[in-house]
């Protein structure tokens, strides 16, 4: 095995390889917060002293048992993570102390009605809008809110000085992460758009962030030298495509895979396990609370409206890679990034004169023909 592939080996399986970890460090009393969405301040839980872990389901196998609660038309992300939750099937919910929600969707709102019967949980109420400085009081006031909630439960002070140290080391991470990223701009990329989406899902799964900052650095490198040597790991003059839209992971990793395939190389990825958290940094010079404030409820999230950071993100990623096509991922019964396709096609078709497909998938295997189909056609159109 090369070092290239030792080095993704070890950042993709991260997911897997801290479950010891987070046992251990539950007998030693460590506390364990749980998250649902990018809306919750990683830094502001590490500050507390607790650790913050990442709980969304992307896998089809716990639905049936969220389906005797939830309804069938419902978003599998849902469905889903509330499966997981009430199996007891997740290691990271199962040895979370509390949650932290948000409300970025009437769907996960009634979720952490339920989930709250499981465990303490609590809710952030995110404004539908970013433009107005109301709008930023609004959150701010939420993130105090949450601050509170954190130092009364978990018998806690959050200072200023351990919350800029969370700060500074988040950025760090954003740093790094955003310059692996963007080796893809290299034509052709080094790596397959696939390789980097593994890298960066399993990076959220780390709890030694400066052992992974350090991997990652090494990985960097070393693909750089390897580059600069004459080593591709995709072929050239392939479709470069960005994919945006809903979160992948696991189940939905169907269509990276049928891309890839079918001949073509992804890029950029916009959505929340991709550019979407990492583009943007908190602001060190400002209040604390402040740049937090700031930097979060500018995530390009379908639950803004009108959700303006999306398209102008989406419009300089585009340039910026050089895309050739934009896959834009829905999963069923998400009703405000489905709205939200019209705007994306008019931004790709009319704006950028790119190709454009649209997505709308859920966890099964069932559409995988269907989708093979259509991505096939839609590369070959690109090509």
């Amino acid at each position: 095995m090369s070092d290239i592939e030792e080095l993704i080996k070890a950042l993709s399986k991260n997911r897997e390889n801290t479950i010891s970890t987070l046992q251990a460090l539950k007998g030693k009393n460590r506390v364990i917060v749980g998250a649902y969405c990018l809306f919750a301040p990683y830094e502001l839980i590490a500050a507390s002293g607790a650790l913050p872990v990442s709980l969304c389901g992307t896998s089809e196998k716990t639905i049936t048992h969220a389906e005797k609660h939830l309804p069938r038309n419902l978003c599998p992300l849902i469905k889903s993570s509330y499966g997981y939750a009430i199996t007891g099937t997740c290691p990271y919910f199962y040895y979370s102390d509390l949650i932290i929600g948000e409300t970025t969707c009437d769907g996960k709102k009634k979720m952490f009605e339920l989930l709250a019967k499981i465990t303490p949980v609590h809710v952030m109420n995110l404004p539908q809008s970013n433009r107005r400085p109301e709008d930023l009081d609004l959150f701010r006031a939420e993130l105090v809110h949450l601050k509170k909630y954190l130092e009364k439960n978990l018998e806690t002070a959050i200072s200023e000085k351990r919350l800029r140290k969370e700060i500074r080391e988040r950025n760090e991470e954003r740093k790094i992460s955003r310059e692996f990223y963007q080796l893809s701009k290299l034509d052709p990329p080094p790596l397959p758009g696939s390789t980097v989406q593994h890298v960066l899902h399993g990076s959220g799964y780390a709890f030694n962030k400066a052992e992974q900052n350090t991997t990652l650095r090494r990985l960097i490198d070393t693909v750089k030298t390897a580059y600069a040597n004459g080593e591709r790991a995709t072929p050239k003059k392939q479709p470069r495509m960005l994919i945006t839209g809903c979160p992948l992971g696991d189940a939905t990793e169907k269509i990276i895979r049928f891309i890839e395939e079918n001949g073509g190389t992804i890029v950029c990825f916009e959505n929340c396990g991709g550019a979407k958290d990492r583009e943007e940094l908190v602001d060190e010079t400002l209040d604390p609370m402040d740049a937090l404030a700031k930097k979060y409820i500018n995530l390009g999230c379908s639950c803004m409206s009108p959700n303006d950071n999306r398209i102008q993100l989406l419009s300089r990623l585009m340039d910026e890679y050089r895309i050739d096509g934009v896959v834009d991922v829905i999963l069923h019964t998400c009703h405000t990034y489905n709205v939200e396709t019209f705007r994306i096609r008019e931004l790709v078709q009319k704006e950028k004169q790119k190709g454009y497909l649209g997505i709308e998938t859920d966890y099964s295997s069932a559409d995988e023909g269907q989708l093979k189909t259509r991505i096939s056609a839609f590369i070959e159109m690109l090509q």
